[in-house]
């Protein structure tokens, strides 16, 4: 079974707030026949779009291949949070890969947020700045203290402000937080809305985008001079290079891929505008994320609807009622909304790594792929399009310092990392439920 078709119809966006009420985007042709290029991205989410921009601004031919539509995957539709730094925090990060390289790695995910914001001011999407970080035990607090302090003395960045009971559930009024931090350098925006500005953008800048162009293997290059050529439902694309930017839907298109990179289902449920009952949810207009194993996150939109994501499985198939599934933790969080209705709920696949840091490989020759954003990607997936395009163009230095990064492979690799999976999420419920 393939994850591209097994909860979405073809061709469509799923039932979300974000597809009901994004901006216009007129359908691409599917790719047919024979056709060149210079460089074939399949994928058209961040990481693709982002990719094929930066190379048709730079003067190559590039053509990006999509299953369903612009923007069908997890970068439409997601939270909208726009995080600072990696996945891991800096000490992890040290350990990991040394204090030089991650203060590279920090600046390298400043950078992406640098680059998200330019592409949301082309692409005429607004940002709003703040993310806050709830804290479900004082010891979480005292955590964030020292890393804030350190990131502001070794790192350079002293935009996080660490909030104790009172002045956090000012912020956001909920008996489930004991205190929290507020990243005011962090932001959010309208994910779709972005992904779809950038298809506008890349469009424009020359790329040629094809829709419901399903790839369905690829014959790599094996000797220089060789061509690499791109399979689809109903043609062929001959190129020079192959980026692989299909995230979790990436399937088997590459084992070596599939056995460091998983897919993971997420849901997310948008309400009715609350009008004056926003301010029982947030008093100012941020977004927000818990610390909970099976995080939980949220924001209001313009209209005062809350936008809330929780819950995770590990299937080929969502369940069969995601608003109950997202109901349950979001009335953890606030009781008060009982009554209120719930008029969008979606499911998505993001893909997580081992180490939750992006994977970045060379899994063949001429063939680029970076995946895995381990739910951080909004902001570092367009950064790994850019040192993906960077890289073609002969500059590597930033695409190779993330490939050097470890990247262990899934237990038992592609074939059995999904039960592995099963077993481990499931210890860590288990702890959620149990407010370890």
């Amino acid at each position: 079974m393939n994850l591209l078709f097994s909860n979405d119809r073809l061709g469509e966006y799923p039932p979300s707030l974000y597809a009901a009420t994004r901006d216009p985007l007129p359908a691409f042709p599917e790719q047919r026949g024979e056709e060149r290029a210079d460089v074939v991205v399949v994928g058209a989410g961040y990481t693709g779009l982002s990719a094929a921009l930066h190379l048709a601004e730079a003067g190559r031919d590039v053509m990006v291949l999509e299953a369903h539509r612009v923007g069908f995957g997890a970068s439409g539709r997601n939270g909208g949070q726009l995080g600072s730094g990696q996945r891991l925090e800096v000490d992890a990060l040290e350990r990991m890969a040394g204090v030089e390289a991650a203060h590279r790695l920090w600046d390298m995910a400043e950078e992406a947020k640098r680059l998200t914001r330019a592409l949301a001011a082309r692409a005429k999407v607004p940002v709003l700045d703040g993310i806050a970080h709830a804290f479900r035990k004082p010891a979480e607090l005292d955590h964030a203290r020292g890393l804030i302090e350190r990131l502001a003395r070794d790192y350079g960045y002293d935009r996080i402000e660490a909030l104790e009971r009172d002045a956090f559930r000012a912020l956001v009024p909920s008996d489930a937080y004991v205190a929290g931090e507020l990243d005011h350098g962090a932001g959010h925006l309208n994910p779709l809305n972005l992904v779809i500005g950038m298809a506008r953008l890349a469009d424009a800048a020359g790329a040629r985008i094809h829709e419901l162009s399903h790839v369905h293997h690829i014959r790599h290059a094996r000797r220089a001079g060789e061509k690499t050529v791109v399979q689809t439902g109903k043609g062929r694309v001959i190129c020079d290079h192959v980026i692989l930017a299909g995230n979790g839907y990436l399937g088997n298109l590459d084992p070596h891929v599939a056995a460091r990179v998983m897919p993971i289902n997420n849901f997310i449920v948008a309400t009715e505008p609350l009008g004056a009952r926003a301010a029982q949810v947030l008093t100012r207009p941020i977004g927000v994320h818990d610390t909970k194993f099976v995080v939980n996150y949220w924001r209001l939109d313009p209209e005062g609807r809350l936008i809330f994501g929780g819950g995770e499985n590990v299937s080929y198939r969502f369940p069969a009622d995601i608003a109950a599934k997202v109901r349950k933790p979001l009335l953890q969080i606030y009781p008060g909304l009982a009554d209120v209705k719930l008029t969008h709920a979606w499911g998505g696949t993001l893909a997580i790594t081992m180490n939750r840091m992006p994977f970045f490989a060379r899994p063949a020759r001429n063939c680029l792929s970076a995946s895995g954003y381990s739910g951080h990607g909004l902001a570092l997936a367009n950064l790994a399009g850019k040192l993906m395009a960077q890289a073609i163009e002969g500059q590597d230095d930033g695409f190779d310092s993330m490939a050097a990064l470890p990247s262990p492979a899934f237990p038992g690799g592609a074939a059995l990392r999904w039960p592995m999976l099963v077993a481990g999420m499931g210890w860590y419920s288990l702890r959620d439920r149990l407010g370890f």
